[in-house]
C-alpha cells in the first residue's frame, strides 16, 4: 500500500509550497503528523469542485491541511465549517487558511465534536459536503449526525477507512482501530442512506453519496 501511495504521489502530485508550510508548522507546534496524504488532499479539491459543494462540513481540523484542499474546491463562492476538539488547533488551522486567502470563507467550532453536530442539528444547518477525519471511536456518530446535516445528494467522505491496510490483510498485525474500522466499513456499505465505494488512497478514504430518501 505504501508503494502504491508513493507511486500515485510521485506521478500526479506537484510540489505545493503553501501545504509544506502548513505541515511544518504543525510539527514546530507539536501537533502529531496525522494530516491527509498530498493525493488525498487533491482528491478532497477534485470531489468538491467536481460535485459543485459550497457548504461544507469539516470534523477534524488538525493544522488546516484538509480544511485548505477543501476550500481550493469551492474557491471564492463556498464556506467550510470546521470543528475541532482543541483551540489552539483550530487557531493554528485559521491561521493557515487565512494565508491561503480563505480566511473570511472559514469558521470554527471547538470543543466536543458531538456537541457541535447537536447544535448544527438544532439550528437546522444543512451542508452539502462532509470530510470526517477526527476520533475514530465516534465515526459511527459522526456520520449519523452528517446523513442529519445532508441536504439530498450530499458528499461524505471517511479517512483512515483501511487502518494503516490492516483491515484487509489478515497476516498484518492488527492496529488500534483495525477492527473497528472493520466494522464501521460493513455499516457503511450497507447503510440503506448511502452510496458508497471506498477509494484506496493515503489510508483509505470511503465517499458515500447521502441518497434522497423522499424518491426512492
Amino acid at each position: 500500500m505504501k508503494q502504491i501511495n508513493s507511486y500515485i504521489d510521485s506521478l500526479f502530485y506537484t510540489k505545493d509550497d503553501l501545504l509544506e508550510e502548513v505541515i511544518s508548522s504543525i510539527q514546530e507546534n507539536g501537533m502529531p503528523s496525522i494530516s491527509v496524504s498530498p493525493s488525498s488532499g487533491k482528491l478532497l479539491t477534485m470531489l468538491i469542485s467536481i460535485s459543485g459543494a459550497k457548504n461544507v462540513l469539516e470534523i477534524g481540523a488538525l493544522g488546516g491541511y484538509s480544511g485548505i484542499c477543501l476550500a481550493r474546491g469551492f474557491g471564492s463562492e463556498g464556506q467550510l465549517t470546521s470543528l475541532e476538539l482543541q483551540e489552539e488547533y483550530a487557531k493554528l488551522a485559521y491561521r493557515n487558511l487565512s494565508k491561503a486567502g480563505f480566511g473570511d470563507q472559514v469558521s470554527y467550532m471547538t470543543g466536543a465534536a458531538l456537541q457541535s453536530l447537536e447544535k448544527l442539528a438544532q439550528d437546522n444547518k444543512k451542508f452539502d459536503f462532509f470530510f470526517i477525519d477526527a476520533d475514530k471511536d465516534n465515526y459511527e456518530n459522526y456520520l449519523q449526525y452528517c446523513i442529519k446535516l445532508a441536504e439530498p445528494g450530499a458528499l461524505i467522505v471517511m479517512d483512515n477507512v483501511l487502518a494503516r491496510g490492516s483491515v484487509a490483510d489478515p497476516d498484518a498485525e492488527p492496529k488500534r482501530h483495525t477492527a473497528f474500522m472493520k466494522a464501521f466499513n460493513e455499516t457503511v456499505a450497507k447503510h440503506p442512506q448511502l452510496e458508497s465505494m471506498l477509494i484506496p488512497i493515503g489510508d483509505g478514504l470511503t465517499l458515500s453519496k447521502v441518497i434522497d430518501q423522499t424518491h426512492k
